[in-house]
């Protein structure tokens, strides 16, 4: 287990890979921890450097009370590279670990060479439906949610063909320390990255399953629109978990991105 003190936090994290390899650095959705990545970086394995963590209020790191900004992700994640000594990395995000992945390449330019976004936007729902989720989870825990919340991480096939795997990541939801969902929950309330999405200047691919339910293809490809040269890339029959159901097709849209963009 690895453990750093970063920004205040106690982030639970891996680092596998020789040191001399590119880095991706992974940056996980709300609900869940870096688990959720162990098919891509299977596949990954032996070609770069993977560096998982799990954001304050998620998995085995810290959570502390709510509500949390945007800014508090991104410099956690930015305080974990500076403890690492890494610089130039690839931040691979999933929803709002994609928010989490804009963030850190605006605000700290030099620690960032792309980003693959999965499954996420610049804004990413509004004020009214973020607060009404979070007074839900605040008088009933995540669990009142989970059934709601499953259908849109995972396509119908995946819920009615993987039951029992289904069951594993309901218990990972459904886990997730409350004041840490809700932290998060009001950090993404408050997130718009429109306007730095348009300033950003470094190679962006963007994913999204086409049967994603909570970023839709739709949303993903207009904050794809607004990067300069973003490439946009489906997932056919993924929810909004492709790392989960397809780990073999966003693999191969991230490879074709690499070796396009010379980063790996």
């Amino acid at each position: 287990m690895n453990m750093i003190r970063a920004n205040g936090q106690v982030l639970h994290f891996a680092d596998t890979g020789e040191p001399n390899l590119p880095v991706l650095v992974f940056a996980n959705s709300l609900g869940t921890d870096f688990r959720i990545w162990d098919r891509v970086c299977a596949q990954l394995a032996g070609k770069v450097r993977l560096v998982r963590y799990d954001k304050r209020g998620h998995g085995l790191s810290t959570a502390p009370a709510s509500p949390y900004a945007m800014d508090d992700h991104v410099n956690d994640l930015a305080a974990l590279l500076d403890a690492l000594k890494l610089r130039s990395v690839i931040v691979v995000g999933l929803s709002v670990g994609g928010q989490i992945a804009q963030g850190i390449a605006h605000k700290r330019p030099e620690l960032v060479r792309a980003l693959v976004l999965c499954d996420t936007a610049a804004k990413i729902g509004d004020h009214k439906t973020w607060t009404a989720r979070m007074e839900a989870i605040d008088a009933g825990g995540i669990e009142v949610l989970a059934e709601a919340i499953l259908e849109r991480w995972f396509s119908a096939d995946f819920r009615t063909q993987r039951a029992d795997e289904l069951e594993g990541w309901r218990a990972m939801l459904v886990r997730t320390p409350r004041q840490g969902y809700l932290g998060t929950c009001a950090a993404i309330r408050g997130a718009d990255f429109t306007s730095q999405a348009a300033q950003l200047k470094l190679p962006v691919l963007c994913v999204c399953g086409t049967e994603d339910l909570a970023t839709t293809p739709e949303l993903v490809q207009a904050t794809a629109g607004l990067i300069e040269n973003a490439r946009y890339v489906p997932i056919k029959g993924a929810g909004h978990l492709p790392c989960i159901e397809f780990p073999d097709e966003l693999v191969g849209a991230m490879t074709d991105f690499f070796q396009e963009n010379s980063l790996v």
